[in-house]
């Protein structure tokens, strides 16, 4: 089922003239804004630098995808409590603080075109705070009380800082696999996404068969976004992506444009990929050599097609579940992985 045929829903004409989060935002706009307050009361510490740094981040521009994720699932069964703001918060406050720690470990200087709170704060500061995002997350978790829940993003945040320190071994590293990418995808990036879609289903009390199907589409979701990311810092303009234009590069991430590039290229090529990654010279003009190869070796190509299969796959699961505003928003949110611009 390709992910471009399902990106109409015949109920709702209107989704042709919004962008997909605008959509996002018309079917659960109120529970967003309750999320929102829920994240600023959560935020609230007697230590002003907590809410003043956090807030950097949280108010700097985020899609929001991954309490989206949490809101959706949760309503497409039909819940219509208050949890799911609450639960939502913590899936942004665990995905805040892996922002933070991030920044810092990369030396990253901008995100979404504002500067990292690294680079107003120094180093010291966003780690501290990523870690009281952490801990206030599981503070919120232990006060929901639901043992299930709490396993589940207390699993995912395992695996996140497995894949932290995976991306930290093969970063400058060249004989970094394909695969040994997409498992550091898989952990540092799409382990959140699943969750927050698990989440939903938890929630609503619905099979391990329903969680699982959830599960997998967050993890494929997750994937997909985080493939196209690193294509974009190749192919994106600043204005569009809201950061500089390679920077993946300049910082020596092994991304799988980079991979396929190295892979493809001529003895010579490998040679300016190397002093370029693992060497660390990169001399003026080699930004724009870099571009070039990735385009003129198909990278940027194979590298959407890799994400495309995978939205694709995604699609597939969501369409399992029955007809619902919910379920065609998964469907878009699939496409809308791999259509971006930012």
């Amino acid at each position: 089922m390709d992910v471009r045929s399902q990106a109409q829903n015949p109920e709702s004409p209107r989704h042709q003239d919004q962008s997909v989060l605008d959509y996002l935002h018309e079917i659960i706009g109120d529970d967003l804004d309750e999320t929102n307050r829920v994240i600023l009361e959560k935020l609230d510490s007697q230590v002003p630098l907590i809410p003043e740094l956090g807030s950097h981040l949280i108010n700097s521009g985020g899609k929001r995808l991954r309490p989206i994720l949490t809101l959706l699932t949760t309503r497409m069964f039909g819940y219509r409590g208050k949890q799911q703001h609450h639960l939502a918060a913590v899936v942004e406050f665990i995905h805040t603080a892996t922002l933070l720690h991030d920044d810092v470990v990369d030396e990253s200087l901008t995100r979404r075109g504002r500067q990292t709170a690294n680079a107003v704060w120094g180093s010291k500061a966003p780690v501290l705070v990523g870690d009281f995002l952490f801990s206030r997350a599981f503070q919120m978790l232990v006060e929901h009380g639901d043992l299930r829940v709490l396993k589940i993003i207390a699993d995912a945040c395992a695996v996140i800082s497995e894949g932290e320190v995976m991306q930290l071994l093969v970063s400058n590293n060249l004989a970094t696999s394909e695969y040994q990418y997409m498992e550091v995808v898989s952990r540092k990036t799409a382990t959140l996404f699943a969750a927050a879609a698990r989440i939903g289903a938890v929630l609503n009390q619905r099979s391990v068969a329903e969680e699982d199907n959830l599960a997998h589409y967050g993890l494929l979701l997750g994937k997909a976004y985080q493939v196209v990311d690193d294509t974009l810092d190749y192919s994106a303009t600043r204005e569009t992506l809201g950061k500089g234009i390679g920077d993946d590069f300049q910082e020596g991430k092994i991304t799988l444009p980079l991979i396929h590039a190295f892979h493809h290229g001529s003895e010579e090529e490998r040679r300016f990929w190397i002093d370029c990654i693992e060497s660390r010279q990169q001399p003026e003009g080699s930004l724009e050599r870099a571009v070039a190869l990735v385009r003129q070796r198909g990278s940027l190509d194979y590298a959407m097609e890799r994400a495309r299969l995978l939205a694709d796959e995604a699609v597939a699961i969501a369409s399992r579940f029955p007809v619902s505003r919910e379920r065609d928003a998964l469907i878009q949110l699939a496409t809308f992985s791999v259509d971006r611009h930012h």
